[in-house]
């Protein structure tokens, strides 16, 4: 059994790779109100695009969502990781320089 194609299914791989290689954004919004009072408005924005081309205009999220992306999750946690030795680091100067002003007061104080 013979498979024949079909010129309609090559117009349709070119116009998916065309659309993949150049990109194409939809925008559209949606305003739902009655007797001229806007109660919502639903902003819609499609871009489709192949991802080297994304990475080019600078759209990378998927990189860096925790839900998507295992390296993501890595990354946020060394950058809490750093902020929490950070923040410890500054309690325990606080508390030095607290315990060091009770130390001064208590001298004088007598």
């Amino acid at each position: 059994m013979a498979v024949q194609t079909t010129g309609q299914s090559s117009t349709i791989v070119d116009v998916l790779e065309k659309i993949l290689d150049k990109g194409v954004v939809i925008a559209g919004d949606i305003t739902v109100g009655i007797a001229d009072v806007e109660l919502l408005t639903i902003k819609i924005r499609l871009i489709v695009a192949s991802v080297d081309k994304a990475k080019e205009i600078g759209m990378d999220w998927w990189e860096t969502d925790p839900y998507l992306s295992s390296k993501a999750v890595d990354n946020n946690t060394k950058a809490l990781e750093e902020e929490n030795k950070m923040l410890l680091e500054r309690l325990e100067s606080l508390e030095k320089k607290l315990s060091t002003n009770r130390i001064n007061s208590t001298e004088f104080n007598y």
